[in-house]
């Protein structure tokens, strides 16, 4: 797993790190995905999660941490999170520190299935994520249907928002619905220092992806303290 931070605009601080997979030679996420297949789905999502919150309590992370999961990958909420809730009591790290992002390029057939894993996710104190908002399998219909407490706006919106005002726009827009509704909105994909601007300028509070730093495999103090605490 290596870690990237979602850093909050507003308050010049990270507000939470998001754990992506990566293969044992530091391979993208591509290549680690591949290889996932309807035989190990389950195991490969469970493995992600105790690795990911092994890592970040050893690391001593105390910011949110925002895991990635498969929904199709879960038969039963109550039997498939024991494994998570073990590995949260053993290494210490706090339940309500856990976001579990629903990845929108996974087709969702049971609605329903997916409202009970979010439900008894939320007993425990976890949060839900909407991963690439505005892309794939989700909408205005799919944010309005799971409630979810944040949504990611995918990297395609993001990218060169500064040079086009309907990028633009759209992304104001959202941020309008999520103090609207209250969901917490995170732009993804921002890479530039003027789309930073152009972000900014339209109230975007939370933003992901290179302009602050890659993906790591843990922590580089000297260079958070050049722009983050």
């Amino acid at each position: 797993m290596a870690f990237q931070p979602i850093v909050d605009l507003q308050d010049s601080r990270i507000d939470a790190y998001e754990a992506l997979v990566r293969g044992p030679a530091a391979e993208g996420a591509e290549y680690v995905l591949g290889q996932v297949n309807h035989e190990n789905v389950y195991a490969f999502d469970q493995t992600c999660r105790v690795k990911a919150i092994e890592l970040a309590a050893r690391l001593g992370m105390d910011r949110q941490l925002s895991i990635n999961f498969l929904p199709n990958a879960v038969y039963e909420p109550r039997a498939c999170i024991r494994t998570t809730l073990e590995t949260a009591a053993r290494t210490g790290f706090p339940l309500d520190r856990l976001t579990f992002e629903i990845l929108e390029s996974e087709a969702i057939g049971d609605t329903e299935r997916l409202l009970n894993i979010i439900r008894e996710y939320r007993r425990h104190g976890f949060k839900i994520a909407l991963d690439d908002f505005a892309t794939g399998y989700s909408g205005l219909a799919r944010l309005a249907e799971l409630k979810p407490d944040i949504a990611k706006i995918d990297r395609f919106l993001a990218r060169e928002c500064d040079k086009d005002r309907h990028r633009l726009a759209i992304i104001a827009g959202m941020i309008r619905v999520g103090q609207e509704i209250g969901i917490k909105i995170v732009v993804e994909g921002v890479e530039r220092a003027e789309e930073v601007e152009a972000l900014r300028s339209v109230g975007v509070r939370f933003i992901q992806r290179f302009y602050f730093a890659k993906p790591l495999f843990g922590f580089c103090q000297r260079s958070c303290r050049r722009g983050c605490r």
